[in-house]
């Protein structure tokens, strides 16, 4: 009798922690399009045979493998997969043959994912220990060798065979990975992954290849190797070369933290250690950070909402790169402030203290550098920054943040005007008056004649007078929509007539965005600043002048009451022509002639006269 109660506790015990089927993603990456030069090689992935090693996090009885297609243009035909233990970390492709086993999806040996598509297989018993490194041996066949779905950074070997085998001597060689996308275990609710949204620094550019010595590898080794952490996987979803906002190689972090963090299984934790692709292209880096920064609070609120713990990771030095400039550190600067003070995150990770050089605190440290190029880590490195990391931080309890940051005040003196109340009857006409429900106030003005060189007539400019009460540098920033580079730039002038050299461009935005127009030196008292259009396409909604170099944000603020300088067509001085366009003097002027005047507000007026004497 009481073995039988034991039993069915022992059940019991089991189902409470294995009930509902607790997935865990124990490994994974991050897939895009790969690019050209980094395409399966020849034979090529169709009709044979891919084995690539990978090598997982936590361990578990019951697997399930992921596959995507997700950029590839055509669809993958898989005819088999095999799971087994490799005998190495990648630097051969022998198995274990005795630990192999066959997947199957929805109980077939083969599936075919179409373009964009994406399987799963079933759930297959597969003994796995912690840091197991497994082969993924995959039959193609029908597959595309230059429009797949993969992930080039694998610092891991590949091995390509022709046709449908499991001999892989004297295979090609590659140090990429092809469709797969995430490995998982059946494990007890207490188990759960942390998800690491990173680039090359994550993705372990500087590491050993198959060493498998990537900072996130050295975090799961110490995990595991903790009591209260054994149940902690890990997952890299670093891309090189990845930006947050725009650019870069694969889908930017903004773009992709969707599916690569709230779509991984199991996650409980987020790692956010993304921004210095963005920083090393920035025009200004403080409003770049200040841009990555919304993205990581949008993050943080959303995770925040599933209960997911969230920790900010500082952006390591990068002086003697060619990413570095003054302006570029300030916005280093600037992320780093934020993720060292604010209450939204749920922790802080310091990579930046860890590796930066004592006497130098902008640069790294010399023996933490890979290549000599100040900005990727060597192995060394990678271990120092997976060392720095407080495991306390997976075991905590308590509720998951929900503080925001106050909102800073941009500056109390700034001074803001709708673009379409600076059009009146004779100033700015030629600009397209645009109902917009995305536009503050709900318009905004499109610019619809190019205008080279710069304009003289008021139809083509937007002027305001404004009055500053101290001199200084004041900036100039409009919230302008460019989409293209054909569409993307306005001349401006303070206290002066329009200038061919003078004129803020590429100004591209892939929707409303705060760009800089200009700046200049102003003295103490009354100004008039000058707009003019110069490409058809481009739009602005509202302008800012303010002392703060920092581009506004959002809507910006409430409306100025601004003094919009009438037309003024009273002419300073006027010369006569023929036809044929011989000078006159007035007393010898008679018949048709051309008048060609001067306004005051700077404008050429022509106009065909008669003079009767």
């Amino acid at each position: 009798m009481k073995k039988t109660v034991l039993m069915m506790v022992c059940l019991l015990t089991a189902t409470m922690a294995f009930g509902d089927n607790h997935w865990v993603g124990t490994w994974g990456t991050a897939p895009q399009l790969v690019e050209n030069n980094n395409n399966p090689p020849s034979p090529g992935l169709g009709n044979n045979s891919l084995r690539q090693i990978v090598q997982v996090s936590i361990g578990g009885e019951k697997v399930r493998l992921k596959l995507t297609n997700e950029f590839s243009t055509g669809s993958t035909e898989i005819k088999a997969v095999e799971l087994a233990y490799a005998k190495t970390a990648g630097s051969s492709s022998e198995i274990d043959e005795s630990s192999t086993v066959s997947l199957t999806f929805n109980g077939k040996a083969g599936v075919t994912m179409p373009a964009k598509g994406k399987a799963v297989s079933d759930p297959v018993n597969f003994q796995l220990n912690g840091r197991q490194n497994v082969a993924i041996t995959i039959h193609y066949g029908s597959a595309s060798s230059t429009s797949v779905s993969g992930h080039p950074g694998s610092r891991t070997t590949s091995y390509l065979k022709s046709g449908n085998t499991t001999d892989f001597s004297n295979a090609t060689k590659t140090d990429h990975w092809y469709n797969i996308l995430a490995l998982e275990v059946e494990a007890p609710e207490t188990a759960g992954a942390v998800a690491i949204l990173g680039n090359s620094i994550t993705d372990g550019r500087g590491s050993t290849t198959n060493e498998q010595n990537r900072w996130a590898d050295v975090l799961s080794r110490r995990l595991l190797a903790n009591e209260p952490t054994t149940q902690v996987g890990v997952l890299n979803m670093g891309i090189g070369g990845n930006c947050v906002l725009a650019g870069g190689l694969g889908p930017t972090a903004s773009s992709r933290y969707q599916r690569d963090l709230f779509g991984q299984e199991g996650v409980k934790w987020i790692i956010l250690f993304e921004a210095v692709n963005d920083l090393g292209g920035a025009q200004n880096g403080v409003q770049t950070a200040k841009r990555i920064i919304e993205v990581y609070k949008q993050i943080i609120r959303e995770a925040h909402q599933k209960g997911i713990y969230v920790f900010g990771a500082t952006i390591t030095p990068f002086k003697g790169n060619n990413y570095y400039s003054a302006d570029h550190e300030n916005g280093r600067s600037t992320i780093n402030k934020w993720v060292r003070t604010t209450k939204m995150l749920d922790g802080v990770i310091d990579f930046d203290k860890a590796v930066r050089n004592p006497q130098d605190t902008i640069a790294m440290q010399s023996q933490f550098l890979f290549e000599n190029d100040w900005l990727h880590l060597n192995a060394k490195g990678y271990e120092t920054m997976g060392g720095c990391i407080d495991l306390n931080l997976f075991t905590k309890t308590d509720p998951v943040s929900d503080a925001e940051d106050p909102e800073e005040p941009y500056d109390d003196a700034a001074l803001w005007m709708e673009a379409e109340d600076l059009r009146t009857n004779t100033v700015g006409t030629a600009f397209r008056l645009v109902s917009d429900a995305t536009a503050s106030a709900g318009k905004c003005l499109e610019t619809v004649t190019q205008t080279t060189p710069a304009p003289t007539d008021s139809i083509y400019m937007l002027a305001t007078t404004f009055k500053v009460a101290k001199a200084g540098t004041y900036y100039v920033y409009g919230r302008v929509k460019c989409p293209s580079y054909d569409d993307d730039s306005y001349y401006w002038g303070i206290d002066e007539s329009l200038e061919n050299n003078r004129f803020a461009n590429g100004i591209v935005t892939s929707g409303w965005e705060w760009k800089l127009i200009g700046s200049k030196m102003l003295q103490a008292g009354q100004h008039k600043l000058v707009i003019g259009g110069r490409e058809d396409g481009a739009s602005i909604d509202k302008l800012c002048i303010t002392v703060n170099p920092e581009a506004p944000s959002g809507m910006g603020g409430n409306t100025t009451a601004v003094k919009t300088p009438h037309a003024t067509r009273q002419a300073t001085s006027t010369e006569l022509f023929s036809l044929n366009g011989i000078r006159l003097t007035a007393e010898h002027a008679q018949g048709p002639c051309i008048a060609v005047s001067r306004a005051e507000d700077g404008a050429i007026i022509s106009r065909k006269i008669v003079i009767r004497n």
